[in-house]
C-alpha cells in the first residue's frame, strides 16, 4: 500500500463502527473481530490473515484518542471538497478552474520534503513515526479481559476471595514471543532496519511512512518460524488467580481488578480484568441497599397482644424483637447496624411481621374467638370502601 492510499482508507468501515462512535463501542467493535478473524482461529486462511491485519491497523488508529484527532482532520481535507488524495502534492478534483494550491499551507506551512514538517508530519505521525520515516516500536499494553463469578449471599455481604481461570493471548511459550524455531533468532529486516515502517516519496513531492512490506511491521524477519505459532509468536495462556470480592458487591455489579487482564506486548504493562458478579439468592434474607430484609411469622395472639420474639440475623447471633400489641399484617422493624457493611458502617435489618391465621381451630379455641369478637365491636372494616365508591 502507498502512502497515498492511507488518506483514502475509511477504517471506520473497518472495524463497522461510526464516525462518531465512542472508545467503548470501537474497542468492543475491534475485539469481536480481532477474536472472529484471528490467524490461530484460521490456520492457513491468508483472507483471514490480512482481514486480522486490516483489523489491527485501522484500530491502532482510532483507537488512539490522538491519532484519531489526526486522521478526522486529515480525512475531513478531502471530504470537504478537495477530492481523492493523489499523492502528488495536489488535492485531484479540486476546486473549479484547476487551481492549483499548496496543501502543507493547511497545517502550518513547511517544507514538502521527509522531516520538513507540514502535511507529511502529520501522515507520519499518524501512521507511526514522524517525517524522516524512523518508527520506534513502543511497549503495547496488554488488552482488558472480562469473566463472571458466581458467589453466595453471604460472601456477597462479607465479601470473599475467589478462583477464576482466565484465558488470553500471550508470547508462545515455546519461542518466547519470537516467533522463530527453538535455537535461532529472527534477524533485524534489512528494508526497514528494524523498526516496521519505511519511507516512501510521494510523486516526489514529500515523503510518508508506510508498513514495511518486507517484515509486515514487525521490524524482524523469521526464516525458521516456529511450528506452535507458525511464526506469529502469539500463544494461548491458561492460568488461575485469585481475586477479592469486596463486602457489599450487589449482583451484576463488575469489579475492576487492575494488572489482571492480558500480558503486554515489548515490555508494556498487563491490562486490567473486569470481573461480573452473580450473586445467589438466600432462602431467608433479602436486600435492599446496605439494608437486609427478612420476613417473620408472628401467631395472631402475638401480633394482637404484643411480644418479644427472637429473629435471625446474616452469620450472627439472633436479636430480640419487641412486638407491641395491635400489631398489623405487614409492619416493618428496623434492627439498627445488621445490615450490609459498607464505607459509612453498615446498613439495617428490616424485619416485616407476617400474621399467621389459624385455620383448624377446636371448640375451645372457637368458643374464645367468637367470645373475642362479641366482647370487640369495632362495626364494619370495610364501610368506607363503599363510600369511596359513590
Amino acid at each position: 500500500m502507498t502512502s497515498a492510499d492511507w488518506a483514502n482508507k475509511d477504517f471506520y468501515k473497518v472495524l463497522g463502527v461510526a464516525k462518531d462512535a465512542s472508545a467503548e463501542e470501537i474497542k468492543k467493535a475491534y475485539r469481536k473481530l480481532a477474536r472472529a478473524n484471528h490467524p490461530d482461529s484460521h490456520p492457513g486462511d491468508k483472507a483471514a490473515e490480512e482481514r486480522f491485519k486490516a483489523i489491527a491497523e485501522a484500530y491502532d488508529v482510532v483507537g488512539d484518542a490522538e491519532k484519531r484527532k489526526q486522521y478526522d482532520e486529515m480525512r475531513s481535507v478531502f471530504a470537504g471538497g478537495f477530492g481523492p488524495f493523489t499523492g502528488t502534492g495536489q488535492p485531484g478534483g479540486g476546486r473549479a478552474g484547476g487551481t492549483t494550491f499548496d496543501i502543507n499551507d493547511l497545517f502550518g506551512g513547511g517544507s514538502t520534503t521527509a522531516g520538513g514538517g507540514g502535511f507529511g508530519d502529520l501522515f507520519g505521525t499518524v501512521f507511526g513515526g514522524g517525517g524522516g520515516g524512523r518508527a520506534r516500536q513502543a511497549p503495547r499494553r496488554g488488552a482488558d479481559l472480562e469473566s463472571d463469578v458466581t458467589i453466595g449471599f453471604t460472601e456477597a455481604v462479607e465479601g470473599a476471595t475467589v478462583s477464576l481461570r482466565l484465558s488470553s493471548e500471550a508470547p508462545c511459550g515455546d519461542c518466547k514471543g519470537t516467533g522463530a524455531r527453538a535455537g535461532t533468532v529472527p534477524r533485524v529486516c534489512p528494508d526497514c532496519d528494524g523498526v516496521g515502517m519505511r519511507a516512501a516519496s510521494v510523486g516526489g513531492a514529500f515523503t510518508m511512512n508506510e508498513t514495511c512490506p518486507a517484515c509486515r511491521g514487525r521490524g524482524l524477519v523469521v526464516d525458521d518460524p516456529c511450528p506452535t505459532c507458525r511464526g506469529s509468536g502469539r500463544g494461548q495462556s491458561n492460568r488461575t488467580i485469585s481475586a477479592r470480592i469486596p463486602a457489599g458487591v450487589r449482583d451484576g455489579q463488575r469489579i475492576r481488578i487492575r494488572g489482571k487482564g492480558a500480558p503486554g506486548e515489548r515490555g508494556g504493562p498487563a491490562g486490567d480484568l473486569s470481573v461480573r458478579v452473580h450473586v445467589q439468592a438466600h432462602p431467608l434474607f433479602g436486600r435492599s441497599g446496605h439494608n437486609l430484609t427478612l420476613t417473620v411469622p408472628v401467631t395472631f395472639t402475638e401480633a394482637a397482644l404484643g411480644a418479644e420474639i427472637k429473629v435471625p440475623t446474616l452469620g450472627g447471633s439472633p436479636v430480640t424483637l419487641r412486638i407491641p400489641p395491635g400489631t398489623p399484617n405487614g409492619r416493618t422493624f428496623r434492627v439498627r447496624g445488621k445490615g450490609v457493611g459498607h464505607k459509612g458502617g453498615h446498613g439495617d435489618l428490616l424485619v416485616t411481621v407476617e400474621v399467621q391465621v389459624p385455620t383448624d381451630l377446636t371448640a375451645e379455641a372457637r368458643a374464645a374467638v367468637e367470645a373475642l369478637r362479641d366482647a370487640t365491636p369495632e362495626g364494619d372494616p370495610r364501610a368506607k370502601l363503599f363510600e369511596g365508591s359513590r
